[in-house]
């Protein structure tokens, strides 16, 4: 896993605030918090950054030592498996209820693992009359670091040393005209078959058997003067099927694979119509800022009577607007129908990643949007958009100065960005608008 980002797991007993943690680092509230321990079932991932850096962070389910009710099972082998693919451990305990029996089971799991552990002492509120932090010297794992999750108290120094312990930045190996093209979607959809007929060759292992892609894979290939680095990765389920610890382990690599993807093919399988979960992985692939292009595979097998690519892709668009601006791709991996079409548009959606738009024309396109509507009022107050500039491309991102960019409401944000798009295109790429205050910083949009 060379040149991806590192992942920091959080692990600790039930109900010791890893959760809380967990939202305070990356900004906002995925993770539900509760005052009931065991509450955090499945593992959260997400990226964070600080300082610069960027990271997954991971909030674990809390560790039960010894209990055999199934749930409580599941819980722990997820955690210690979140444990083995982390670069660093942060082992959160409490301050009240002082050192646990549990926390030293966790301790002794964790001196094994053979990875760098902070041992931070959650709920330190009253420091530095507070000393009951050190009570935590006796788990022999190191010193303690105090910290008060619900106030923040502590937590930027906590993330100094997180840095100091994670491995080196990823990245320098990459080649300048390098684009790196992940496969994605639900597992036995095609994925390593569709990669195998794009190189004429078997490059990964193709069973029936779902879930054979564990790890992501690497293929190079070059085209029209670009390195495409094909990616095949494991099958992503709903969070709900992913059963064993191995399985997570492959959904959570294949999280970081995407995270740094520049193109997302998304396969899905015609003769199955287009699930939930199909959606759910493009819009994962759209989130994180990739070009993303569907592919919609086995489309041979289809009966074109009922079925027509026309009303598969005004179907998609009813489900999930942001597909208007994804290009879709009927394909059977079975005959090679279209397959190496896929190259010409990785190229096409790359190039128009990478579009940079003058900052006249955005002010000039901005002028005659809000001519044609303007911004809603507030309270009786005149909102105003007084200008814009595009601020970086990978994805093509704009920032949007207004006078009162809180007031702005989302509907008017994907006004604008579809009028962006009418003029632009930015095909089967997202295109982030942020708010900012005039002349000061203020809200993402």
């Amino acid at each position: 896993m060379s040149g991806t980002l590192p992942i920091v797991a959080v692990v600790g007993r039930p109900n010791v605030g890893k959760s809380t943690f967990f939202n305070r680092v990356i900004g906002r509230r995925v993770a539900i918090v509760d005052d009931r321990p065991g509450v955090t079932r499945d593992r959260n991932f997400a990226r964070a950054d600080w300082a610069g850096r960027h990271f997954f962070i991971v909030d674990t389910g809390g560790l039960i030592e010894g209990s055999d009710e199934p749930m409580d099972r599941a819980v722990r082998e997820q955690a210690l498996a979140a444990v083995t693919e982390a670069d660093a451990i942060i082992f959160l305990v409490d301050a009240k209820s002082g050192p646990h029996p549990m926390d030293e089971w966790i301790a002794e799991i964790l001196r094994k693992a053979n990875k760098p552990v902070l041992l931070v002492v959650n709920k330190v509120d009253n420091l530095p009359e507070d000393t009951s932090w050190l009570d935590f010297w006796s788990l022999g794992i190191g010193e303690p670091i105090p910290v008060a999750t619900s106030s923040g108290k502590g937590t930027g120094d906590l993330l100094d040393r997180v840095l100091a312990a994670l491995p080196d930045a990823p990245g320098a190996g990459r080649q300048p005209h390098e684009i790196r093209v992940a496969v994605v979607g639900r597992p036995n959809v095609g994925k390593s078959s569709y990669v195998n007929r794009i190189f004429g060759q078997e490059r990964v292992v193709v069973s029936e058997k779902e879930g054979t892609t564990r790890d992501p894979v690497d293929s190079p290939l070059t085209y029209h003067g670009r390195t495409l680095v094909f990616v095949d990765t494991a099958g992503l389920r709903r969070q709900s099927r992913i059963k064993d610890s191995l399985e997570y382990y492959s959904s959570l690599r294949t999280a970081r694979v995407l995270q740094e993807a520049d193109m997302a093919l998304v396969l899905l399988d015609a003769t199955e119509g287009l699930h939930v979960q199909d959606l759910k992985i493009a819009e994962m692939a759209w989130q994180s800022g990739c070009g993303v292009v569907l592919v919609v595979n086995k489309w041979d097998l289809v009966e074109k009577d009922t079925q027509t690519a026309p009303h598969f892709e005004k179907r998609a668009h009813e489900r999930a607007p942001f597909l208007r601006w994804v290009p879709f791709l009927f394909t059977s991996t079975l005959t090679g129908q279209r397959v190496h079409k896929a190259l010409d548009l990785v190229l096409q959606v790359e190039e128009q990643r990478e579009r940079r738009i003058e900052t006249h024309e955005v002010n000039d396109a901005l002028e005659e949007l809000m001519r044609r509507q303007p911004p809603p009022h507030s309270r009786g107050r005149q909102v105003k958009l007084r200008y814009g500039t595009q601020v970086s491309v990978k994805p093509p991102t704009f920032v949007l100065f207004s006078n009162l960019p809180r007031e702005i409401p989302d509907h008017y944000i994907r006004y604008v960005m579809n009028g962006f798009r009418e003029r632009w295109g930015f095909l089967g790429s997202p295109i982030p608008i942020q708010l900012r205050a005039s002349g000061a910083a203020s809200r993402a949009g």
